[in-house]
């Protein structure tokens, strides 16, 4: 008797939902509570507070209508055999298209096309009351109806342009990969994510964004003689117009060797008065690079790709893996779907732990910027943004060690606080 894949992927994810859901409300009775944690009494404001309280608790409730609807329409689309069936439809329009439905290319994006269509509907009209009812009612939503569906549109047109070649590519590597194919997946795949990062800031971020560089003043150069001083390849300094979506706040860099660029959120220069407060934020971005946890975290994802290619490369020719989620042919995208679904267990396990190591590249990032004298600023920065972004205060120790890449506020200021053990 072949094993029951189908029933035990629904099973897990039944199984997973119950648990996450049991996390959510106990993070859902943390939000409840009325009064701050010791630690930010006197440091964050009761009207702060109250914000954010009610902001967290309308997101939570929010998100447990989401995630009840999403939960009921994947294990419906998985139980009722909605995949082998839209599959066999997909054949009948790349035909109807006057195309060869046997060619395993063109059936692919006929498939990839509806379950787009399906995505974007489905998911349109919580997207809808995420921005304009949640987002609106707590004061961070900027933008308008016309500039949500561009947005939306933009990145169809973008599918549309880079998914089919990308999707062409993988068929035939799979096709013809042979004994080396999980090489030549994850060689495809290391290649593609450094042409996509090098791309993406330059031609494809300032088709929804506007980037301008930081105008002269004291701010750019104390970032600018920070970057020095630490030997960071700045070549670029960006502001970008984040506040035409939305009010929240943040900073991020990239590039490549020489070549690093810095943006600034508008909204981060207008919440944090302080110009201080402003470069501690960035020499915490700064002690990642200095610390090498992008290149430690860039190596881990292409460790974990690498294996999950050679997992796939294992199961992608078992047939009664196919026949247990209803498809009597073997075709690759839909070999990669199953097989996303089986590993969910190990993907969560390994998500678990990439969290934990996250969440200590932020208290080492935070301690580098505190060793090069900002943390007084920093503590201001972090505590700015916390109240502007409305974040949330009180945290569920179970939710926040399952779910949280970044330490809650309470640990980090605990950690800026903590004396500075000099080495005897």
């Amino acid at each position: 008797m072949a094993f029951p894949f189908l029933e035990a992927v629904i099973g897990f994810m039944i199984s997973l939902y119950f648990f996450e859901t049991y996390l959510d409300l106990r993070q859902h009775a943390a939000h409840k509570l009325p009064t701050l944690p010791k630690t930010l009494e006197g440091v964050i404001s009761q009207e702060k507070f109250e914000k954010s309280r009610a902001y967290s608790l309308d997101k939570s409730r929010f998100h447990f209508v989401h995630e009840f609807v999403t939960i009921l329409m994947d294990s419906a689309i998985l139980f009722f055999r909605v995949l082998p069936w839209f599959w066999k439809r997909s054949a009948d329009f790349v035909a109807l298209a006057g195309l060869n439905a046997e060619n395993e290319i063109w059936h692919t994006l006929a498939f990839l096309g509806g379950v787009m269509i399906w995505s974007q509907i489905t998911d349109l009209p919580f997207s809808l009351y995420s921005t304009f009812v949640v987002e609106a009612r707590h004061g961070f939503n900027k933008q308008t109806i016309w500039l949500f569906f561009r947005d939306m549109i933009k990145g169809i047109c973008l599918t549309v342009i880079l998914g089919p070649p990308i999707v062409s590519a993988i068929i035939v590597i799979v096709q013809k990969g042979g004994d080396y194919l999980a090489i030549y997946l994850w060689a495809f795949m290391f290649v593609l994510s450094l042409v996509m990062m090098t791309l993406y800031p330059v031609l494809i971020a300032p088709l929804f964004n506007k980037f301008i560089p930081l105008p002269e003043g004291e701010l750019r150069q104390k970032i600018e003689k920070l970057a020095s001083s630490l030997k960071f390849p700045l070549k670029k300094l960006f502001v970008v117009d984040g506040s035409t979506r939305s009010s929240h706040s943040n900073a991020y860099m990239y590039g490549f060797f020489k070549n690093k660029r810095i943006v600034l959120y508008d909204t981060l220069i207008q919440q944090c008065k302080n110009d201080e407060e402003i470069v501690a934020v960035i020499a915490h971005e700064l002690g990642h690079w200095k610390l090498n946890h992008t290149l430690y975290s860039f190596i881990a994802v292409q460790i974990l790709t690498f294996l999950q290619f050679g997992g796939y490369t294992l199961v992608r020719n078992s047939s009664s893996l196919f026949q247990s989620f209803g498809f009597d042919t073997q075709p690759v995208i839909i070999g990669l779907i199953i097989f996303q679904h089986t590993i969910i267990p190990i993907q969560h396990i390994v998500s678990f732990a990439l969290n934990l190591v996250s969440r200590s590249f932020e208290f080492q990032a935070d301690a580098f910027a505190k060793k090069l004298g900002y943390s007084s600023a920093l503590r201001a920065g972090l505590v700015k943004l916390q109240e502007e972004n409305l974040s949330a205060m009180n945290t569920d120790p179970w939710y926040s060690a399952y779910h949280y890449s970044h330490p809650p506020l309470v640990e980090r200021l605990a950690a800026i606080d903590k004396p500075h053990k000099k080495a005897d």
